[in-house]
């Protein structure tokens, strides 16, 4: 096996670092802004460099590309953060506002790496800059990319997560930009509300064809990993405690593991398990929760449960109108155990459990994600305000890391499909320089 050495820009807590380290790569280095991140990544990748600081500092600059010289491929996810270009016909590497993404392409630029991945939200795609930034990437001939939007759902991660990749390999070298195919289970699967009884309900629905048939068969079956639901990732930790302080809980007193998922998250991990706090709801919460279904959201909350203060407890903002305010709908949802979760988001409200009325832990959010168990969120032991880290608290942070990561099974995917092509490389490489 050829050691392939992956540098991580943008890296967060390290999911795309994760996924390629499952598909047998060398991690090493990874960087980004927020120091907490960089801690979490840190402490999962003890063998790598890890370099915390705005990558647009000169002397951040030098020690990222420093490493980045050494790696075969060069992968990240740069904040886009300006679409106007295609209103006003600037482009997207021209806006003051994407200087992160022009200094990833510089760094790019530098190093010339075998291969890059570059991942991104699909909002991208759909303001249509798609082909901007593929020439961009492609740096005037250097590099063959190929963009695609895939669903992390479609590669046994038990969330529907899309994103736009651009992976890129270097032209002339004999390699090709690959193509991710997905088992197809986000096309052929849905969670349909029936409103014929007394109250709703919710029931996956597979189409009727083979492919969708196969999909929804491994998605019934605890041991098919091929599409996992929400209660094969997660339902070994439901009877985690709500409101315990202690963030760690001895293996012996969780539930054994009863899915294919299960097991392979907990494979390598210590006797212990982490990240296991569960906040605190108020009473009005729980009522809600109480009466929407697995599966449900705030379209199934009886008309009494829809009043602003339901138990006199007061809590959040008050909007005068006696009832919950629009912002709070979206915070009532329910999973469904027989199929995955929706797109996570970085806060500890986003989702509630589909069986408990309770919210998530960060261990059953990064489950939800496809990190393993042995991976560990953590945060920057200073306290208070420093440069890169963002308001919240430790306890947000963590969703935060979790809930803007690139789920590492779906990296492993995009990995493994570009580790063959660039061993391969490397070794023609080797043996040309032999042979002179």
């Amino acid at each position: 096996m050829t050691a392939l050495k992956v540098v991580d820009l943008f890296a967060g807590a390290g999911g795309l670092s994760e996924g390629f380290r499952q598909a047998g790569f060398d991690i090493i280095a990874g960087s980004d802004n927020d120091p907490d991140a960089t801690a979490t990544y840190g402490k999962n990748f003890p063998e790598a460099t890890v370099i915390t600081g705005d990558i647009r500092a000169p002397h951040v600059k030098a020690r990222i590309l420093a490493v980045a010289r050494k790696a075969d491929v060069l992968v990240g996810g740069p904040p886009c953060q300006a679409f106007s270009q295609v209103r006003n016909h600037t482009r997207m590497i021209d806006d003051p506002r994407n200087s992160l993404y022009r200094e990833f392409v510089d760094v790019l630029r530098q190093t010339l790496p075998l291969a890059f991945v570059v991942e991104n939200v699909t909002g991208m795609d759909q303001m249509g800059v798609r082909e901007q930034i593929a020439t961009d990437l492609a740096l005037e001939g250097e590099y063959v990319v190929h963009p695609q939007v895939v669903d992390a759902a479609d590669f046994g991660v038990p969330q529907t997560r899309k994103r736009l990749l651009f992976i890129g390999v270097r032209a002339g070298r004999g390699m090709e930009a690959p193509v991710l195919d997905g088992s197809g289970a986000t096309d052929s699967i849905t969670l349909t509300r029936f409103t014929g009884s007394r109250k709703p309900r919710y029931q996956v629905v597979v189409q009727q064809h083979i492919r969708s048939l196969r999909t929804g068969e491994a998605l019934s079956n605890f041991d098919d990993l091929l599409a996992v639901t929400a209660a094969e990732a997660i339902g070994d930790l439901v009877n985690l405690p709500v409101g315990n302080r202690v963030d760690v809980l001895p293996y012996s007193q969780l539930s054994k593991p009863r899915s294919a998922y299960q097991r392979a998250m907990r494979e390598g991990a210590d006797k212990v398990l982490a990240n296991v706090q569960v906040p605190r709801i108020n009473a009005d919460t729980e009522l809600r929760l109480n009466g929407i279904p697995p599966g449900g959201n705030y379209r199934d909350l009886e008309e009494e449960l829809l009043e602003r203060y339901l138990t006199g407890q007061r809590w959040g903002q008050d909007n005068g109108s006696g009832k919950l305010s629009r912002k709070h709908f979206y915070a009532y949802r329910r999973l469904h155990p027989d199929i995955w979760a929706w797109t996570l988001n970085t806060k500890g409200d986003s989702v509630y459990h589909y069986s408990v009325a309770r919210a998530l832990s960060v261990r059953e959010f990064a489950r939800l994600q496809s990190f393993p168990d042995r991976f560990v969120f953590t945060t920057d032991p200073r306290r208070g305000p420093i440069e890169g880290r963002h308001d919240g608290g430790p306890a947000h942070s963590r969703y935060r890391q979790v809930g803007n990561a690139v789920p590492p099974l779906l990296a492993r995917s995009v990995a493994a499909s570009l580790y063959a092509q660039v061993a391969t490389c490397l070794q023609k490489q080797s043996r040309r320089k032999r042979a002179g």
